[in-house]
């Protein structure tokens, strides 16, 4: 799988029980992207990790200089793994992300993160439209319910409305077990 990296975006403490901005679900779904992650590491695979920092007026979470900002513990960058850092929901808009994935002769990005229906969507659909191959992992990603006039939609049904429109035309769409069982065990 040369050529693979894996992509956290904002796996950030805002969106956990006690943050600014729970979703539903984060704490399983940071658990199989802690997973992922182990397995890049263990096998010399590039990883990047992207976090959001708020800076328009009004913002009420991902607050630079915040706890909330930071990357998850359970997912924190080592030295040498690159953070991006965005002021958007698409993680390439305004950042170096492309020219990183350049120089690392990446073609195919593994992706888990927060939120599915926001940022993950706006980033995979980009990485989609620059070339690269995408493998989504649908278990390391997490969002909440979302309102639309009177109705709420249940954030089970959010995530699995945005898993399914990105299945197929913009990425593979996968357990994070399943598609682990694919990582070859050495670079």
């Amino acid at each position: 799988m040369s050529g693979t990296a894996l992509l956290l975006i904002d796996l950030q403490n805002d969106y956990f029980p006690g943050g600014r901005m729970a979703l539903e679900g984060s704490p399983a779904a940071v658990a199989k992207a802690a997973a992922a992650l182990a397995a890049f590491r263990a096998r010399g695979l590039p990883v990047l990790h992207v976090r959001h920092l708020s800076v328009r007026p009004g913002a009420t979470f991902f607050l630079p200089g915040t706890e909330g900002a930071e990357i998850h513990a359970s997912v924190a960058p080592r030295a040498g793994e690159p953070v991006v850092e965005k002021n958007f929901p698409n993680g390439f808009r305004g950042t170096d992300l492309k020219a990183r994935l350049e120089r690392a002769g990446v073609q195919h990005l593994v992706v888990a993160g927060m939120m599915t229906h926001l940022c993950v969507d706006a980033s995979v659909r980009q990485a989609n439209d620059h070339g690269y191959r995408v493998t989504l992992l649908a278990d390391a990603c997490a969002t909440r319910a979302q309102k639309f006039g009177d109705e709420t939609v249940p954030a089970r049904h959010v995530h699995a409305a945005f898993l399914a429109a990105l299945e197929g035309a913009y990425a593979k769409v996968v357990a994070t077990d399943e598609f682990l069982k694919t990582l070859p065990e050495s670079t």
